[in-house]
């Protein structure tokens, strides 16, 4: 029982107090025992560096990811400066361009960083959401792995250093801009054009998805002139000695778009007018290097950034129904909120297994998932190139889908605060959540092209082979339910007509892919518990 109280003396300094003082890593044991697990012989290594870099995303890239998050602090454009030259400034908080210049200083791509160290780091500052560092992040990554492979030119082998190991201590920011108007995920219907102009390639045309707007330079897909297939580009978004005077390299700053999340990240529309660009690989090979070098980290960035995500918004769940009292009790007390706490701590700690065990598997393979040619390696090794790639496309479908309802479920513990935008991140992550769910392939695209996949693969690879061997150590009942299912599924000729039938196997096929992944990550969560 209470009574009136004209001053209230309620408050929620207890909470915030802890949230203050967090530490992500050292105090996070679950993540700890990941990285003992997955990271083998350097995990002593690993744990130092999430130990030093957890002090700074915790705390001052935390209080900066907050204050760039409020709607004032948007960027905006100046198109044109007080004389009418066109600019196409971005304007963004200090706060921003500080953090990010701080981020990259970490020197995520250099020789001297090992793999592990890179995804630990990554894992942490993800969970202070997106922030203008996600994106740039992994569009930098793809860039790097793309340029470390093909960078074959005085142009190219620069930009990779400016990337890698930074040039008096900037670290260039990349982005890639694959998408145009008439389709997203359809890369080959590009008609970006590329001229070869006396030597010196150049493009014409528009973008329509351009995140990571301010970077330095962009991948960017496009077909040479009198040609179908697709190329790729490297294109500075300033020619040398250019950026000061704001002369943009032969393009222009259309505009923002307004989206639901990432709010703080520009994803912009592009017209290009003749921007230097410099061919990457072969031209006929850009959706084959789109897919296997640059979408595939951004996929597995997708799968690591989901679990950063949850993991933020189930910790502070979990201490916010530790504190908060109601109807005599603390919420934690009530059995439908432990329920609930039990069922996305449940989700959230396989997701991060899941996304560890796969990059183990990433980083196992020779010659990445770009590999020898059909009959050029032994039938295992090319099994297990064909693992790793599905794998990352199912992991990209659960891992964004399963975070929006992690975090949704998270924000339904704080009750009515868990929509107040200044209580706390819930709902920034949220948001942000969405959009992953969509970049870099939306379900039913990946959902086709794993169905594809695996019909391609059959004579050498049956899809109950396939989920046998993932599976391996699940309970074999359960093993031969998902590979009967998967063989009468992969069996049905294709995923496009509009007949009963077929609509039936897609969804059941949606829902295996789902249950499927889940498995792996069980699997993946049982070898951390050991």
């Amino acid at each position: 029982m209470s009574f009136a109280d004209r001053n209230n003396p309620y408050s929620f300094n207890d909470f915030l107090a802890w949230r203050q003082g967090v530490d992500y890593y050292a105090d996070d044991p679950f993540i700890q025992k990941v990285v003992r697990r997955f990271t083998g012989d350097i995990w002593q290594q690993v744990d130092a560096a999430a130990r030093a870099v957890s002090a700074k995303a915790s705390s001052r890239w935390r209080d900066m990811a907050e204050r760039i998050a409020r709607p004032e602090e948007r960027p905006y454009m100046v198109h044109y400066d007080g004389h009418h030259n066109r600019i196409d400034r971005i304007v963004r908080p200090h706060d921003t361009e500080i953090m990010e210049k701080e981020i990259f200083s970490e020197a995520f791509f250099a020789e001297k960083t090992s793999p592990w160290v890179k995804l630990v780091k990554m894992y942490l500052i993800y969970q202070n959401g997106e922030a203008c560092i996600g994106c740039p992040v992994t569009c930098t990554e793809g860039l790097v792995e793309l340029l470390n492979k093909y960078a074959d030119s005085p142009e190219t082998k620069e930009i990779l250093r400016h990337c890698k190991e930074g040039i008096d201590g900037d670290f260039a920011i990349g982005a890639q801009y694959l998408s145009e108007i008439q389709g997203g995920s359809d890369v080959p219907a590009n008609v970006l054009e590329a001229v070869n102009d006396h030597g010196v390639w150049k493009l014409y045309g528009t973008k329509f998805f351009c995140s990571a707007t301010h970077a330095d330079y962009a991948v960017v897909t496009a077909k040479p002139a009198g040609s179908e297939k697709v190329a790729l580009f490297v294109v500075p978004s300033w020619l040398p000695g250019n950026r000061e005077k704001e002369i943009r390299n032969g393009y222009t700053i259309d505009r923002i778009k307004w989206k639901m999340g990432t709010s703080e990240l520009t994803t912009a529309e592009l017209t290009y007018t003749g921007a230097v660009a410099y061919p990457v690989g072969p031209l006929d090979k850009g959706v084959a290097n789109v897919v296997g070098i640059v979408l595939t980290f951004s996929r597995l960035t997708v799968g690591l950034s989901a679990a950063a995500y949850m993991t933020r918004a189930v910790r502070e769940a979990e201490k916010y129904v530790a504190f908060r009292d109601a109807f005599g009790l603390r919420l934690d007390q009530f059995p439908l909120v432990t329920v609930q706490l039990n069922r996305i701590r449940q989700t959230t700690r396989r997701t991060t297994a899941g996304a560890f065990k796969l990059y183990r598997d990433f980083m196992n393979l020779e010659g990445g998932l770009k590999g020898s040619q059909a009959g050029d390696e032994p039938l295992p090794a090319r099994r297990n190139r064909f693992n790793v790639r599905e794998l990352i496309m199912l992991q990209k479908i659960a891992a964004s889908w399963d975070c929006t309802d992690v975090i949704r479920e998270a924000m339904s513990l704080f009750g009515g605060h868990g929509v107040m935008e200044d209580f706390s991140c819930l709902p920034r992550l949220y948001r942000d959540s969405a959009i992953n769910e969509l970049w870099e392939g939306p379900r039913n695209v990946l959902l086709t092209q794993i169905h594809r996949d695996m019909q391609q693969a059959a004579s050498w690879y049956k899809p109950e082979e396939f989920v046998a061997g993932i599976l391996q150590g699940l309970d074999p009942a359960e093993v031969q339910e998902m590979a009967d299912e998967i063989q009468g599924l992969v069996a049905h000729p294709h995923l496009f007509g509009m007949d009963d039938a077929t609509i039936d196997v897609c969804r059941r096929w949606d829902i295996f892919c789902h249950k499927f992944f889940h498995a792996y990550q069980d699997l993946a969560l049982a070898e951390v518990e050991k």
